[in-house]
């Protein structure tokens, strides 16, 4: 979500809920399902990340130029999400047992995007449509979040188009987004993970 906020030009306040205040209990008792993310876009408050991401999608025109690109983003996002849930079952079940498999089987979990990716535009384009989605990021952050079980994982044709594709159409704000990160502390991955 950052990383299309800070690519789009938006501005957002960040709070950072560290575990002691979570596990305090009011705040995640307001939550609609207890659980964050938790986004305020005016007087709309939204849970659940891919609602948020197909909220922005749809209010910064990144969910597909048509009806038929946008049914074909929620299908490429659907498959990001499958691919998102095996790794938190992976890191949370099953890490140092399961990770050497899972590295193993990554290629194949990749290649209907890769595919994706080659059958649009020869792989010049985006995951959908010529102009970047919400999609595309969701993606990128996958792709990124796996590279870190396998350094290489970028190395395929395909997935580096996809990265540079979306990395060429982020440059004007990529230092915007690397700005407004917060420091990757351990107390900050658990607020991130809960």
């Amino acid at each position: 979500m950052r990383m299309l906020l800070a690519d789009q030009g938006q501005s957002w306040k960040e709070e950072v809920v560290t575990k002691e205040t979570w596990l305090q209990g009011p705040l995640k008792d307001s939550c609609l399902y207890g659980q964050l993310p938790k986004f305020q876009d005016g007087d709309l408050t939204l849970y659940q990340s891919n609602a948020i991401l197909r909220h922005l999608g749809r209010t910064l025109g990144l969910y597909g130029k048509d009806q038929r690109e946008a049914a074909l983003v929620d299908v490429v996002n659907d498959g990001v999400e499958d691919l998102r849930c095996k790794y938190i079952t992976l890191v949370y079940t099953n890490y140092e047992a399961g990770k050497k498999e899972y590295v193993k089987a990554l290629p194949g979990h990749l290649k209907p995007f890769e595919t994706l990716l080659s059958q649009n535009q020869g792989g010049q384009a985006f995951i959908m449509g010529d102009q970047i989605s919400f999609v595309d990021y969701n993606l990128l952050d996958l792709l990124l979040i796996h590279q870190g079980l396998q350094p290489s994982l970028l190395s395929s044709r395909n997935r580096n188009k996809e990265t540079e594709k979306i990395k060429k159409s982020s440059k004007r704000n990529e230092l915007r987004f690397l700005r407004r990160r917060c420091p990757q502390s351990r107390e900050r991955e658990e607020a991130r993970l809960i």
